[in-house]
């Protein structure tokens, strides 16, 4: 018998993985009784914890649904959320703004999350995430030599179609790309990602930013360093893409 925090991360994962978008309504009370095996109150208490994570909403005339809310996943969880159900963007998101070039890094934290000496090249991939037309965050993912060799596709202008690199990483050495520790901290943003957020801040006005760190790497060494700039006022869960199983029975599906 699943708890009523089980129930709650089961459809946390359904709908930050993008299985379900805003408006889509949720089960009733007595569909998602019958469906995990427990009684209305634990279901009651599921739903009030999605409530109170601005995750789904009361609306009349249509009882309970998922909310159009301002949590945005990380890069990394969208790796997690593609393996699972092939999903690049969420319901209404776009990317804006690729860039693709070649830099000699300079920057210590890069240099030592990627074990290269200052000065080594390396590829930059720079895009502006969207949700509903407006900018949510900016992804800045790095790549040293060791990565590009094996997958040249990242030294293209645009946008990837195949995806995350790791999956041709993978099928072409045979070693599994690892997600390494995420780190996130607030910091004053560039000039560049103000204007790539859209934010109205003005000249003499300092804006604040939540910045998430993910490293990647095999068995051989570290592979890729992404770093997300996330737009002052949302909501970043940084544990990745919650798991949507674990509290349905495998034959039953988790929504009508």
């Amino acid at each position: 018998m699943s708890g009523y925090a089980d129930i709650a991360a089961h459809y946390r994962g359904v709908i930050l993985s993008g299985e379900m978008k805003p408006g889509d309504a949720m089960p009733s009370y007595a569909q998602a009784v019958e469906t995990h095996g427990v009684n209305r109150t634990t279901i009651v208490r599921a739903y009030d914890v999605l409530k109170s994570e601005g995750l789904i909403m009361s609306q009349p005339g249509k009882g309970t649904v998922v909310a159009k809310n301002s949590v945005v996943i990380t890069g990394a969880a969208r790796v997690e959320r593609m393996a699972r159900n092939g999903l690049q963007y969420a319901h209404g998101e776009t990317s804006t703004g690729h860039q693709v070039m070649r830099r000699s890094v300079a920057d210590p934290d890069v240099c030592q999350a990627l074990e290269l000496e200052p000065g080594e090249e390396v590829v930059i991939r720079i895009r502006t995430f969207r949700q509903d037309g407006k900018p949510t965050s900016v992804g800045v993912s790095v790549y040293p030599p060791r990565t590009t060799d094996v997958v040249p596709e990242l030294l293209a202008d645009g946008q990837m179609q195949a995806g995350f690199f790791g999956n041709l990483y993978t099928d072409r050495t045979g070693r599994d790309v690892m997600k390494g520790q995420q780190l996130a901290y607030g910091r004053m943003a560039s000039q560049d990602e103000i204007t790539a957020l859209e934010l109205d801040t003005p000249v003499y006005r300092a804006e604040v930013v939540t910045v998430v760190i993910s490293t990647f790497h095999d068995e051989t060494g570290p592979l890729a360093y992404w770093e997300d700039v996330y737009a002052p006022g949302l909501k970043v869960p940084v544990g990745g893409v919650p798991p949507a199983t674990s509290a349905v029975p495998a034959s039953e599906p988790a929504t009508n």
